[in-house]
């Protein structure tokens, strides 16, 4: 039986965050919320594909994006580390693929991009790949920290040593002061920022309503590390971090990530994940490794809608680009973010 679909906009549907809180493999990326952050941010549209077969129903959330120079296309979702499709397991995800090259090809879409943790598309070659460290949160704080690598917790004990102090905030105080950071850890990457737009829809419509916090380091009373986590159901999400490079030797990112730890554990999560890393950022992946982590793989689709074949993507992380970026002052930063990022997706 081919698969029917319907399009959903969840901004419209009061019942569908009831919906996805009621599917194991709902996160905050498929939360109402989450899309009206990057709706309002970034003026996107979303087109949540509702797919119906013989062997039950499945939701893909997909967002459309447009570009003045390469068309629109549609993403699954705009900057979540991944999005896999909620609903019934025994749907087979070919059938609905070829419902979103339908759909894609009616709307005018020249690819749509697929971002999965638990799904390989057989046959298909991944676009990109990432890692994905998720820690279980079981048993006590001493049973969990005996389970990270020494020099976790060697760094942990440093920057208490150093009278580092973390508060868990959830006002938008909390967010400058992140975004302060943010700013200086992407010039340092050679990358533009977000634009602040984007950290204050986050707080307006995850964080101040209990989706989510920001874990703020302080030394001397200076903000030196902060880190903005999300979360929904029993299942946290650890963002975005940024630092203060001329304190990293205080190691206050260990005492935000385990200031975290300990509020997620105390609050009965289940699970934290540490969100997608690159697969050759061989520094960040063994600071995930080192919290007694779970890794995995995720993995990119991108579908070319009329070839109706998966492309391979150049990683555009590095290159020329960086060198400028990283010249240029925090101000002229923030605003090729402001004109960029909306692009970017």
């Amino acid at each position: 039986m081919r698969a029917k679909y319907r399009i959903v906009n969840p901004l419209e549907d009061s019942s569908w965050d009831s919906w996805i809180a009621s599917q194991d493999g709902g996160t905050i990326f498929h939360t109402s919320s989450w899309a009206r952050a990057l709706c309002d941010s970034y003026g996107y549209v979303p087109r949540y594909l509702f797919s119906e077969t013989d062997k039950g129903s499945v939701a893909f959330p997909l967002m459309e994006l447009k570009n003045p120079f390469s068309g629109k296309r549609g993403v699954s979702i705009p900057f979540s580390d991944y999005c896999d499709p909620v609903g019934d397991s025994g749907v087979p995800v070919p059938d609905v693929m070829e419902s979103i090259s339908e759909y894609g090809e009616k709307v005018g879409w020249k690819t749509v991009e697929l971002r999965f943790r638990k799904i390989v598309l057989e046959g298909a070659i991944p676009s990109q790949e990432f890692l994905n460290h998720v820690l279980e949160l079981r048993g006590s704080e001493v049973e969990l920290t005996s389970r990270f690598r020494d020099s976790t917790r060697r760094n942990i004990r440093k920057a208490i040593k150093e009278g580092v102090e973390v508060s868990i905030d959830d006002s938008i105080e909390s967010i400058r002061h992140f975004y302060r950071l943010n700013c200086l850890t992407r010039k340092e990457h050679g990358l533009p920022p977000q634009p602040i737009s984007f950290f204050e829809n986050l707080h307006r419509h995850l964080i101040s309503k209990g989706a989510g916090f920001v874990a703020v380091a302080y030394h001397e009373r200076l903000p030196v590390s902060a880190a903005v986590y999300l979360h929904t159901g029993r299942k946290g999400f650890y963002k975005y971090g940024a630092s203060d490079k001329n304190h990293f030797h205080l190691r206050a990112n260990n005492l935000v990530m385990w200031e975290a730890i300990r509020w997620y554990l105390k609050n009965g999560y289940a699970s934290l994940c540490f969100g997608r890393t690159e697969v050759e950022n061989e520094g960040l992946n063994q600071f995930k490794a080192g919290w007694a982590t779970a890794e995995g793989a995720i993995r990119y689709y991108m579908l070319d809608i009329h070839a109706k074949k998966f492309l391979k993507r150049k990683s555009n992380v590095s290159g020329v680009h960086n060198k400028i970026f990283r010249h240029m002052p925090v101000p002229l930063l923030r605003y090729t973010g402001e004109l960029l990022y909306r692009y970017f997706g």
